[in-house]
C-alpha cells in the first residue's frame, strides 16, 4: 500500500500513540510475526483471537526489526525504541483502517457474494479482464472480517479496479463488509446450504448477504435462484441472467459435449453464442457470471469468447515437488503479481531451513508500475528474503543488470527461458528450496520438469488446504480449550510427515504425534518445532529423545524405572515429559488397573519426569453396535486416570478420543483428543464423511494401448481374458507401488477419460492393465486416477475386506509425492 505516517494511522483508527515519536512510515501491514517481508515498514497488529493474544508475538516481530504496532494494551512490552499505537480492540482498528484507505480510492470496485463460487468469479474475472485493467483482488480466498480488510490495503493507485470476495457466517457481519469494500458493481453468485446455522432461514442468509450491494450501480445475478430475485429491492439496477423468461440476459438454447458446453443468450431481440470449455455445472454458473459483467461493459462478444477459451480450472495452488539432488521445488507460475509473489513466499519461509535458498523469477506482466519501479519493488521484497541464488529470467532483468548485481547472492540473468534451459546443467542444483514464480509467457513449467529430472510416472498428489480444512471441521466439535494431537506417524499415513506437520505446526498445535523415535527426529531435522509425542519408544532410543527432545509414551513400569536411571545416571537437569498410557480395554501397550499403585510410587520418589498427559485408545469407537463396550473403557480410564492425578501434585492432561470418537463421544474430550484417519479426509464412524475430503489423489499415466484379439490373455498366469476382442491399457503402477494385488482380475476399477475402467489379469510388479475398450480416444500418455475424488479409496478398501489406512500406508516411497497449497 501506499506509505503512510504513524500519526495518520493513528487518526484513522482513533488509537493513542506511546513510545519514541520518530518520522516513521508504514507500507506493509502483518499480523503474524513468522510472515515479514520488510519489518522496517510494517505495522504489526496484535488481534485477539479465540486460542492466541497477538500481543504474545510482540516480541518476536521486534527481534526481526519491527517497530510500530497496533496493541490493546502494553503492559507485556519492555521495548524502548518502539511506537505503540493503542486501541480497544485491534480487529475493528484494522476495518477503520480499511475503511480510510479504501476511501482514497475513485476506481470501480467489484463486490462478490453468494455460498458458493465467489473465489472462481473473482479469479476469472481478473484472467478477463487483466487486458484492460490492472486490477487489485482478494488474495485466495480473503473474504472474512480480517481477510477483507486485509484484501484492501493492497490498493494502490496505479491499480483501476477492484474485485473483493465477502463471505459471512451470521447476521449483522456484511455491513462491516460492505462499509470497507464500497463496491460499485456487485455479483451475487448463488445460494446454498453453506453456514445455514448462523441463520434463522435461506430467505435471511439472503436479505445479509445483499446487504454488501445497498449502494451499488449495478447487481448480477442468476434469476433461476428465485429466492435470490424475489428479496433484491427494485431500486437496484440489476442484470439478471437464466433460463426464465423474465431474465435480462435469457438461456434459449444449452447443450454440453466433450467436457465443453455451448450456451446461447438472448438479450433485446439478440442472441450471443458461447462456447463454454467445461461442462460442469458450477463452472457454467461461474462463467456466465463473467460474460454477462464482459457484456455489461460492451465488450465485443468475440473477444469474450476468445477470454473464455483461454480459461482454465485455476490450479489457485503452489506445488511443492521433490527434484534433483535432494532439491525441493515451490512451483508458483499460476499467478504473477507482487501480491502473489509475496503469498508465495510466506509458503516459501514455511518450508525446511536447512536448505540453500534459491530464486528463479521473470518480470510480472500488467504490473501497472513502469519498469524501474517495479524492479525497485521486487529487489525490496528479494532483500529481505536472503536468497543465496537467485537466476532472472527476461529482458527487463538483463537491461537493469547494474541494479540487481548489488545483490549478495550467486546470480544467473537470461534473456529467455530457452536460454535458461540451454545453459541449466552449468548450473549446479544441490539440497536447495527452489521458488519458481513467473509470468506465463516464460513457460516455466519447463523449468519445473527440468529440474524434477527422470521419475517415476506415478504420483501422490497432496492437497493440503484439504487437510487444513478437515483439520478444522473435527476442531468444529472441540470445546475451545480442548486441544488436538495429530497423529503423523507411518510418513503422516503415507503423505507426507515434515510437509504435513509443517501445516498442522501453522494450526498452533501443542503436540504431534509419531510411531518411533525416527520419525520424531526427521520431524526435527525437518524444521519443526512443536513438540512431539513417541508412541512405541524403546530403551535403546533415550539419547536419541533427549537429543531431538523427543517425549515417549510409557506403557509399562520397566520402561519408566529403564528412562528414569538414564536420565539420573546421565546428569539430567529438570524434569523430562512422558505421557502414561493406560490399558482401558483395547488390550495393546497400557498400564493394566494392578499396575497404577506402583507407577505412582516410582513417579513420586523420582526428581527427572514428570507426566505431561494420561491417556488410553479406544477399540471400537467407530462401531456402534459395541457402544457399552466403549463407555466401559471410558469409565475405566477416568477411574484409573483420576487415581494417577490425585496421587500426583502438579497438573496433568487427558486424551482417549480419536477421530471418530471425536465425532460420536464428544462428552468425553477432556484436554486433548488425537486426530488420525480423520486428518487425512476419512471418516471410520461414516458420520461425517460427506463433510470431509480425501486428501491424497494418486494418479499415474497409460503406457501403451493394445488391441486383444479374442481367444487372447492378459498377464501372469493368463488370468484376463474375455470371449471377445477387447482393448487393453498397460497403466504404470503396480503392487511394488502400493497397489494391492486383490485389486487384479476386475475388482478394482481406475479412471480414464471421464469412466471407470475395470484392472484385468493380475497385478505385476510395476504395471497393471485395465478394459478400456468403452473408452473413445483413449491414448497413450493419458492421465489414469487410481484413487482420488472419482475411485474413493473408502470404497476401494471395502471391496478387498480391508481399511483405507491400509491402502494409504502402502503407497510406496518411490511414488513421488507432490503438494499443493492454495
Amino acid at each position: 500500500m501506499r506509505e503512510y505516517l504513524v500519526e495518520e494511522i493513528a487518526q484513522a483508527v482513533d488509537g493513542k500513540i506511546e513510545g519514541k515519536i520518530i518520522p516513521q512510515s508504514i507500507n506493509l501491514i502483518s499480523i503474524d510475526s513468522r510472515r515479514l517481508l520488510n519489518p522496517e515498514k510494517t505495522l504489526f497488529i496484535a488481534l485477539m483471537g479465540k486460542n492466541k493474544d497477538g500481543h504474545q508475538f510482540i516480541s518476536d516481530a521486534h527481534l526481526k526489526g519491527v517497530r510500530v504496532f497496533l496493541v490493546e494494551h502494553t503492559e507485556y512490552q519492555l521495548f524502548q525504541d518502539v511506537i505503540f499505537i493503542i486501541v480497544k480492540d485491534t480487529l475493528k482498528a484494522l476495518q477503520q483502517f480499511a475503511t480510510y484507505h479504501r476511501n482514497q480510492f475513485q476506481f470501480p470496485v467489484i463486490g462478490i457474494t453468494g455460498s458458493n463460487g465467489k473465489t472462481i468469479v473473482k479469479e476469472w474475472l481478473n484472467q478477463m479482464l487483466s487486458q484492460e485493467y490492472d486490477i487489485c483482488r482478494s488474495p485466495k480466498s480473503y473474504n472474512s472480517q480480517l481477510g477483507v480488510p486485509l484484501s484492501i490495503v493492497q490498493m494502490e493507485k496505479h491499480h483501476n479496479l477492484a474485485i473483493f470476495e465477502a463471505g459471512i457466517s451470521t447476521i449483522h457481519e456484511m455491513e462491516n463488509l460492505a462499509k470497507m469494500i464500497q463496491p460499485s458493481i456487485g455479483i451475487f453468485t448463488n445460494i446454498g446450504p453453506a453456514h445455514d446455522s448462523g441463520f434463522k432461514n435461506q430467505q435471511e442468509k439472503i436479505k445479509e448477504k445483499l446487504k454488501l450491494f445497498t449502494d451499488c450501480k449495478l447487481l448480477i445475478y442468476c434469476n433461476d435462484y428465485t429466492s435470490i430475485a424475489s428479496e433484491i429491492p427494485q431500486s437496484l439496477t440489476t442484470a439478471s441472467w437464466g433460463k426464465s423468461n423474465s431474465s435480462k440476459y435469457q438461456i434459449v438454447a444449452q447443450t454440453s459435449q466433450n467436457n465443453c458446453t455451448h450456451i446461447e443468450l438472448q438479450f433485446n431481440s439478440k442472441k450471443y453464442d458461447f462456447n463454454i470449455p467445461f461442462s460442469d455445472k458450477a463452472y457454467i454458473e461461474n462463467c456466465l457470471h463473467c460474460i454477462v459483467f464482459m457484456l455489461e461493459l460492451n465488450i465485443h462478444p468475440a473477444t469474450i469468447q476468445t477470454r473464455i477459451s483461454q480459461l482454465r480450472i485455476l490450479p489457485m495452488r503452489l506445488e511443492l515437488k521433490y527434484g534433483i539432488n535432494d532439491c525441493i521445488i515451490i512451483d508458483d507460475s499460476y499467478s504473477a503479481d507482487l501480491l502473489s509473489l509475496e503469498k508465495a513466499l510466506e509458503f516459501y519461509n514455511q518450508q525446511e531451513s536447512k536448505k540453500k535458498r534459491t530464486l528463479i523469477i521473470s518480470p510480472f506482466a500488467q504490473s501497472g508500475m513502469d519498469d524501474l519501479q517495479l524492479i525497485e519493488k521486487l529487489l525490496n521484497i528479494i532483500r529481505q528474503q536472503k536468497f543465496q541464488k537467485i537466476i532472472f529470467v527476461g529482458d527487463l532483468f538483463l537491461q537493469n543488470y547494474n541494479k540487481l548485481s548489488h545483490l549478495k547472492a550467486e546470480l544467473h540473468c537470461f534473456s529467455t527461458t530457452e536460454d535458461l534451459l540451454n545453459q541449466i546443467e552449468g548450473i549446479h542444483f544441490d539440497r536447495e528450496l527452489i521458488l519458481i514464480k513467473g509470468a506465463r509467457q516464460f513457460q516455466f513449467e519447463k523449468v519445473s520438469h527440468q529440474l524434477l529430472g527422470q521419475s517415476h510416472r506415478t504420483v501422490f498428489e497432496i492437497n493440503l488446504n484439504a487437510l487444513s480444512e478437515n483439520f478444522d471441521i473435527f476442531k468444529s466439535f472441540l470445546k475451545k480449550k480442548t486441544g488436538i494431537i495429530p497423529m503423523v506417524k507411518a510418513f503422516s499415513y503415507g503423505i507426507g510427515s515434515v510437509e504435513v506437520a509443517t501445516i498442522l505446526e501453522e494450526k498452533g498445535v501443542d503436540y504431534l504425534a509419531v510411531a518411533y523415535v525416527d520419525e520424531g527426529r526427521q520431524l526435527r531435522e525437518g524444521g519443526i518445532s512443536t513438540r512431539i509425542i513417541v508412541m512405541n519408544p524403546s530403551i535403546q532410543d533415550f539419547s536419541k529423545m533427549v537429543e531431538y527432545q523427543l517425549e515417549p509414551e510409557i506403557y509399562h513400569i520397566s520402561i519408566l524405572e529403564s528412562l528414569i536411571y538414564y536420565l539420573e545416571t546421565n546428569g539430567y537437569r529438570g524434569y523430562f515429559p512422558i505421557h502414561v498410557k493406560i490399558e482401558s480395554g483395547m488390550n495393546r501397550l497400557g498400564f493394566q488397573s494392578f499396575a497404577i499403585n506402583q507407577l505412582i510410587e516410582t513417579l513420586q520418589n523420582q526428581e527427572v519426569v514428570k507426566v505431561a498427559t494420561i491417556f488410553s485408545h479406544l477399540a471400537a469407537s467407530d462401531e456402534p453396535e459395541m457402544d457399552d463396550f466403549t463407555h466401559e473403557q471410558l469409565k475405566r480410564f477416568e477411574e484409573l486416570s483420576t487415581t494417577i492425578l490425585n496421587s500426583l501434585d502438579y497438573p496433568i492432561k487427558r486424551h482417549i478420543l480419536n477421530s471418530s470418537g471425536i465425532i460420536r463421544f464428544t462428552d468425553y474430550q477432556y484436554d486433548y483428543v488425537r486426530l488420525g484417519i480423520g486428518l487425512y479426509g476419512i471418516d471410520s464412524s461414516h458420520s461425517i464423511q460427506s463433510k470431509l475430503t480425501t486428501i491424497g489423489t494418486l494418479k499415474t499415466t497409460i503406457s501403451q494401448i493394445k488391441d486383444i484379439h479374442q481367444g487372447e490373455t492378459v498377464g501372469y498366469g493368463r488370468r484376463g481374458h474375455k470371449d471377445h476382442p477387447i482393448k487393453i491399457a498397460i497403466i504404470a503402477i503396480g503392487y511394488a507401488d502400493g497397489y494391492d494385488r486383490r485389486f487384479s482380475n476386475g475388482i478394482g476399477e481406475v479412471f480414464i477419460r471421464g469412466q471407470k475402467a475395470k484392472i484385468i489379469g493380475n497385478i505385476c510388479m510395476d504395471m497393471c492393465m485395465a478394459d478400456v475398450t468403452h473408452i473413445d480416444e483413449v491414448k497413450e500418455g493419458d492421465e489414469v486416477e487410481i484413487y482420488g475424488k472419482n475411485i474413493s479409496i473408502i470404497e476401494c478398501a471395502e471391496k478387498i475386506g480391508t481399511i483405507p489406512y491400509e491402502l494409504l500406508t502402502k503407497i510406496s516411497r518411490r511414488v513421488r509425492r507432490m503438494y499443493f497449497w492454495n
